[in-house]
């Protein structure tokens, strides 16, 4: 558990952007397979990839300097300069841009958002891998055995045994990446994959924030941004689904997954 893993003269690796890079290219191999298992155009996937990968780091750095404004406005660069990052605000401009591409290429926005929903929980899982290797977003204090003491020199508080928050997140995040894929070949119709994908995401988002005690994560009320944030994913992931449903004729599988 280290922030910065080795450098090379001035290049440094950290080890938080490692997990990421290493996610981001097993979601691209594993997306673009399934890009040709579900018969959609490996050009457009690329460009899909492309532009999730640009507006989703956006996003999720717009909304961590919106979580932390006050900072922010006092001393920006900091901020600009960190490795902050909110997962929710990647999360919808990916969609946003997902919806975009679609749509200014007439192309079918819930088969596009089915193939990308797995490869982009993996990519989360391996970021979580990467938070536990630099100690941020840790959990609460524990007597449990499965507890975690981190080291001097990461963001999370040394020499106390917290829970392992980062890597409960990681596990959820890859299983449901590995139930999202199996359930592609049972799933009838396009849109469920991904529906599914954004009602576990938020559920899960909204139980393991109980347990982090990492205070940079923003709150409104009694509620952590992200657990405000769950309440409105699952609300839209719900009917999500009932539209799939819905509309069923127009949304069926053409091609085998």
């Amino acid at each position: 558990m280290a922030i910065d893993l080795f450098s090379i003269g001035r290049f440094t690796v950290h080890g938080y952007g490692l997990m990421i890079g290493i996610g981001y290219v097993l979601a691209v191999l594993i997306g673009g397979y399934r890009t040709k298992k579900l018969g959609l155009s490996e050009e457009d996937f690329t460009n899909i990839a492309i532009c999730v990968l640009i507006f989703g780091w956006m996003g999720g750095k717009l909304l961590f300097l919106l979580v932390n404004i006050k900072s922010f406005i006092r001393d920006p660069l900091p901020l600009l300069g960190s490795e902050g990052f909110v997962v929710y605000g990647g999360i919808i401009t990916g969609i946003l841009s997902i919806f975009v591409y679609c749509k200014i290429k007439k192309l079918s926005f819930l088969s596009y958002m089915d193939m990308m929903a797995p490869a982009v929980a993996i990519n989360q899982g391996f970021g979580r891998m990467g938070c536990f290797m630099a100690g941020c977003c840790y959990g609460k204090p524990t007597d449990s055995h499965f507890g975690v003491v981190f080291p001097e020199g990461c963001l999370a508080p040394a020499g106390i045994r917290l829970i392992p928050t980062q890597l409960i997140s990681a596990a959820f995040d890859l299983a449901m990446a590995v139930f999202l894929i199996m359930m592609t070949r049972k799933l009838k119709y396009r849109g469920t994959v991904s529906g599914l994908y954004l009602m576990m995401y938020g559920v899960g988002r909204f139980i393991i924030e109980i347990f982090r005690d990492d205070v940079d994560r923003g709150m409104i009320g009694t509620l952590s941004t992200s657990q405000f944030i769950s309440i409105f994913m699952v609300i839209f992931a719900a009917g999500y689904l009932y539209f799939v449903y819905k509309k069923k004729p127009a949304t069926e599988y053409t091609s085998p997954a």
